[in-house]
């Protein structure tokens, strides 16, 4: 598999011990490739994926959505997701993916 594009998201846990709440950020990346695109703990085929989308919430701080046909997966990120976005829509539809400007 050759990667197409990367998009930096990071994930942040809470835990709460003994009256104190710890955090951690972990950072991950999303992965473009020809016919998938994977994260940390999952993989999707790009046929099963209809879109991506962004909205920033403030500081710098955004939120890629990921369309799948199982659902949509939000991911945090803090750097301008839309090169990858235009990557992935810029790909082939041929594979049964729904394209932009499909109907």
């Amino acid at each position: 598999m050759n990667l197409i594009a990367s998009q930096p998201y990071y994930q942040v846990q809470r835990e709460v011990s003994e009256g104190q709440q710890k955090r951690s950020v972990s950072d991950r990346r999303i992965d473009l490739y020809h016919d998938r695109i994977t994260t940390h703990r999952r993989e999707f085929l790009l046929t099963h994926v209809f879109d991506i989308s962004y909205r920033r919430i403030g500081g710098g701080i955004g939120l890629l959505y990921l369309h799948t046909s199982i659902g949509v997966f939000s991911y945090t990120v803090n750097t301008d997701p839309k090169p990858f976005i235009a990557l992935f829509k810029s790909m082939p539809t041929d594979s049964g993916r729904q394209g932009e400007g499909s109907s």
